[in-house]
């Protein structure tokens, strides 16, 4: 074997090693697909498979990204476009073009995606992927989880969790030694104001200096569970809620049973809020509570009631309201903005399963059987809800409405947020119309609401 032949094998053999010593270290494998000839990425982890199909059956009232449905061996899965998502502009659909689908499975829900390439699988070190600049690409920088450079191309990996609102991630961070640091500033507080400060004798005019009032131990506990839940479930502690907050403090006390009261975890979080929620989220209303709502609904001789339903969730109170709606002004054509940040569950609400049970409840006028013997609400009912995806928060272009059904939206909104939606409530709701905010919040007085009340239920006006 001549030199040159022995160096070619010698190169040969070491770029085999450190392929396979590369290859030892490779820890996060993602997707890559096209959009718009730029590289994105998905987490493996969340594709199910790839697929081309068309002819997808139109929903309608749905969002611009939302294609339709498709039948995938015999499940029914809502299709995105990630460009229009995205608003990337795209070629008019043609439905009997096959597309390319990246099928995801996100929390036991799948679903697909609409993309223009699928490219390859490639993996990468989780050490080289990148933050994003802040003036990165051309979609929102917290949609991206970062980016990687693989052979000479850089892919922008898309962070589908936080896309598609399916849950929240959990925070780690300790909390016991937060409040030890911080009941450690209020004693040094404590023993500064207590100190008793020299005064000279020949200073007739010298003060003593001002003594500070110690906070009572109740609203200091009170102070750190309100930052517990903001940082645990984004649930946040202002005048529109501080007065549960206070009383189901006082019965949280007495559940510890002398043990330390603050919130440890997401788990104490979602302990301490459970009775908050207004009655019924997210479940099929009773008659009992379907009768409350349509008791405080105002007399309108309108022929379109107009209604803004923000926190939608999975459709159910959606549909639930629309049908009280009908109830109560049978002539009038009913139109209803549902909307929610959750993008999975804004995409499937038009989908929801009926269940067979509630043909023979109050519901039962506003259902039709399918030939399969299943459950759907009406087309009446069905045209009337429009879901969108939609953070309440922005600006939203809506028409002045006659109703606001916004349950227990404001607490999860910071108390800036708050106000720029209360703002936009007065702004959109008409003279005679009325808002409706969750069992345990109120509207404050500072904001010139009236308040007219049936049953369980306040609505407020702009008297």
């Amino acid at each position: 074997m001549d030199m040159n032949t022995m160096n070619n094998t010698a190169l040969t053999a070491e770029q085999i090693n450190e392929r396979k010593e590369a290859a030892a270290f490779i820890d996060f494998k993602m997707v890559t697909f096209d959009l718009a000839g730029k590289d994105y990425g998905i987490d493996i982890m969340h594709v199910k498979e790839i697929a081309k199909a068309g002819r997808f059956t139109y929903v309608p009232n749905t969002q611009p990204f939302v294609l339709g449905v498709y039948n995938l061996r015999g499940e029914i899965i809502p299709i995105l476009d990630l460009r229009i998502f995205f608003n990337i502009p795209v070629q008019p659909h043609d439905n009997n073009k096959l597309q390319n689908l990246l099928i995801l499975s996100i929390d036991d829900q799948i679903f697909g995606l609409v993309v223009d390439k699928i490219d390859k699988v490639i993996g990468v070190q989780k050490s080289t992927i990148q933050p994003p600049h802040p003036l990165f690409g051309d979609i929102n920088i917290k949609y991206i989880n970062g980016v990687v450079e693989n052979n000479n191309r850089l892919y922008v990996l898309l962070d589908v969790m936080r896309i598609f609102s399916v849950k929240e991630k959990e925070e780690q961070e300790d909390i016991n030694k937060y409040y030890q640091e911080n009941t450690a500033k209020l004693q040094m507080k404590k023993e500064e104001s207590t100190a008793s400060p020299a005064v000279s004798a020949v200073a007739p005019k010298a003060q003593a200096a001002p003594v500070v009032k110690e906070q009572p131990k109740t609203e200091i506990d009170i102070k750190f569970i309100a930052e517990n839940l903001a940082q645990y479930k984004n649930f946040y502690v202002t005048d529109i809620n501080n007065s549960w907050v206070k009383f189901r403090f006082a019965d949280w006390e007495k559940e510890k049973a002398g043990a330390s009261t603050q919130l440890q975890n997401a788990a104490d979080a979602d302990e301490y809020l459970k009775s908050f929620w207004s009655v019924c989220s997210d479940k099929w209303w009773t008659e009992d509570y379907a009768n409350a709502v349509k008791a405080v609904l105002p007399d309108n001789a309108a022929k379109t009631i107009i209604v803004w339903n923000p926190g939608c969730g999975k459709g159910m109170e959606s549909y639930s309201l629309a049908c009280i709606l009908k109830a109560k002004y049978p002539q009038a054509m009913i139109k209803i903005y549902a909307q929610d940040v959750d993008l999975l569950s804004v995409s499937n609400a038009a989908l929801l399963s009926v269940p067979a049970e509630l043909a023979g409840q109050w519901y039962g006028p506003y259902l039709t059987q399918k030939a399969n013997g299943e459950y759907t609400f009406s087309p009446e009912i069905k045209e009337s809800i429009l879901f969108e995806y939609h953070d309440c928060k922005n600006t939203n272009v809506l028409p002045m409405v006659d109703v606001i059904f916004a349950r227990d939206v404001l607490s999860l909104c910071d108390a800036a947020s708050q106000d720029v939606i209360i703002s936009d409530f007065q702004e959109k709701v008409k003279g005679n119309g009325i808002i409706v905010v969750g069992d345990n919040e109120v509207l404050p007085a500072k904001y010139g609401f009236g308040e007219k009340s049936a049953g369980s239920i306040t609505a407020y006006t702009k008297d």
